[in-house]
């Protein structure tokens, strides 16, 4: 993914280029590209003054903040109490395996990442995965499986469509 340094220097300019203003010039970078790009940091250390070590302990310090691009379909897994006695590391560890990936990591092909965060706040549907945005209340192993395999046909649907234009247009 390129990004697109005007972007950035419009982000930079919003705060007149202060480095007091360091974490908010990030949390607008992560919106804007929904991870922090290489090239973004390097940009941003040139331009406000501040060694891109400093600008990475900060990235690094946030775990909001993400280094890696993240995937097409992002899959989060509660690790909180509620849903860690109801079943929670057994639907982490499907999705690990059938993924290749390790929580925090995103499938080769950049099509999904896999999370962990400490609590969603909906224990009464405990184990709960968020998909896409979109909260799978008591989540199982076949549960996961599911999710897995409608994230999987999405794909070729895709790739079939696009064939399809492909054909059309030749």
């Amino acid at each position: 993914m390129e990004i697109n340094s005007k972007e950035i220097e419009i982000i930079l300019k919003k705060y007149n280029n202060k480095k007091s203003a360091l974490l908010s010039i990030l949390q607008d970078i992560q919106e804007k590209y929904n991870w922090l790009p290489q090239e973004a940091l390097r940009l941003v250390s040139e331009k406000i003054c501040v060694p891109l070590i400093d600008i990475y302990s900060v990235a690094t310090f946030y775990r909001a903040f993400k280094l890696v691009e993240p995937g097409k379909h992002n899959i989060t897994v509660c690790m909180g109490t509620a849903c860690h006695v109801r079943g929670s590391p057994s639907v982490l560890n499907r999705f690990e395996e059938k993924l290749h990936i390790c929580a925090g990591q995103t499938t080769p092909d950049k099509n999904v990442s896999l999370e962990t965060v400490n609590c969603l706040g909906c224990c009464a549907l405990a184990p709960v995965v968020v998909v896409d945005g979109k909260y799978n209340a008591q989540t199982t192993i076949q549960k996961a499986d599911k999710i897995l395999t409608e994230i999987i046909q999405s794909k070729k649907q895709k790739r079939k469509s696009i064939k399809r234009r492909s054909h059309k247009t030749k």
